[in-house]
């Protein structure tokens, strides 16, 4: 099994990511919308969501109910992210040691979270005269 993913930029930085039938637009700049490192950090945190139900069923907490990550990236001198923030919050009755339980599942669980390691690297071919 595979995911796919095509991305074009015409001109400029902005491109248009066509994924199944959906299609977004990321630009590094963020003017013509989100930037690339927002993007992965709402992606990260989309992943966790589900990651959070499924580790909280297997963890014997309640019902998580609403939840809201607020996703926070802080940024080295290069502009490159350096490390990432959630803040999470819940509407279960959730007490603090349970939620460090579902907490960690839910590292153990996120795709994105696996995916984010320096091991992983894009392998690349290259065409001119393509268009």
């Amino acid at each position: 099994m595979s995911k796919q993913v095509t991305t074009v930029s015409e001109e400029g930085f902005s491109s248009t990511n066509e994924i199944r039938d959906f299609e977004t637009t990321i630009d590094p700049n963020g003017e013509e919308g989100a930037d690339t490192l927002e993007s992965l950090l709402a992606a990260y945190a989309s992943c966790y969501v589900p990651a959070l139900r499924v580790g909280a069923r297997q963890r014997d907490a309640d019902d998580l109910g609403r939840i809201e990550i607020g996703s926070m990236g802080e940024l080295n001198d290069d502009d490159k992210l350096d490390s990432i923030r959630f803040d999470i919050r819940v509407e279960g009755d959730i007490d603090d040691e349970t939620g460090e339980k579902v907490i960690e599942r839910a590292f153990e669980l996120c795709k994105v979270h696996d995916a984010l390691k320096e091991s992983l690297h894009a392998e690349t071919s290259f065409e001119g005269n393509a268009f």
